[in-house]
């Protein structure tokens, strides 16, 4: 584990792992360890991974401002750890909420970025509009499984705006496909409810950014995944001139557990077969 000074101060803690063309990773949450990353199904095999851990998060500093943890304020973050690795240009990797940092990072300094890989990627940044029933339609897929009834409840209740103690907890299943994550989540729920704080994110202007981003971009969705569904993951991707969508069948929202061999490849492909315009 390594750390660097931030804009501000701040300490942040990062790891490497793994060898080849390195990859800057930013995790999802929001704001989770990123321990929960892995080396992402074997990718360390073929890239070196700089994983990065969010402020407030795993090994960093909690700030001493907490406005900091907005979303857009932690785009100087990626840009220090940038210029602390010594790297011109960056292949950018992020997950889920991981994105929402990602792409604003790209686009106030898409010079910087070669290219991005947006993992299953959380839509609030760009406002897509995910309806409880294309969630319905994808948990449906799910009706077979034995912890369906109790979860598809647990889902219903929350649509109708009457969750119940535990029915947070009671739809983790949704998240996974082959095979299911036990390890706690250790995110920074203080931190969690600032990521998107009012005022952090426009995403009309974000959209506007996007449509000429010179940067090729990899979005990946899984069958299973209510959260990104691939319908809706397939509007993601029109928004970015340059952008290929991957969709792993029966996978939930953590691709590299469902299926390691093929978010590897996938990525590796990506990174290795595409190049920015000019």
């Amino acid at each position: 584990m390594a750390d660097f000074e931030s804009f501000d101060g701040t300490r942040l803690a990062y790891r490497r792992i793994g060898s080849g063309t390195p990859v800057l990773c930013l995790p999802g949450g929001p704001m989770q360890a990123s321990g929960y990353l892995g080396d992402l199904g074997g990718l360390s095999a073929e890239r070196e991974l700089i994983v990065l851990d969010l402020r407030g998060t795993g090994d960093s500093a909690i700030p001493e401002d907490k406005a900091t943890y907005r979303v857009d304020r932690q785009v100087d973050d990626v840009e220090a750890f940038r210029a602390h690795l010594g790297m011109d240009r960056v292949d950018l990797l992020a997950h889920s909420a991981g994105a929402a940092l990602a792409l604003l990072y790209a686009t106030r300094h898409p010079n910087r970025v070669a290219r991005l890989a947006l993992i299953n990627p959380s839509p609030r940044v760009v406002a897509l509009d995910i309806t409880d029933d294309d969630r319905r339609e994808i948990a449906e897929l799910r009706r077979g499984e034995p912890w369906f009834p109790a979860a598809f409840a647990a889902l219903e209740r929350l649509w109708a705006d009457e969750g119940k103690p535990g029915d947070g907890a009671a739809i983790q299943p949704f998240n996974y496909g082959r095979r299911n994550d036990d390890d706690p989540v250790r995110r920074n729920q203080e931190a969690a409810a600032a990521y998107y704080g009012e005022g952090g994110i426009d995403p009309a202007s974000v959209r506007a950014e996007l449509s000429r981003l010179p940067v090729p971009v990899l979005l990946t969705s899984g069958e299973y995944d209510i959260q990104i569904p691939p319908k809706r993951a397939a509007d993601y991707a029109a928004l970015f001139p340059q952008a290929r969508l991957a969709v792993l069948e029966e996978s939930g929202h953590f691709p590299w557990l469902d299926d390691p061999r093929w978010l590897v490849a996938t990525v590796t492909d990506f990174l290795t077969r595409t190049r920015r315009s000019l």
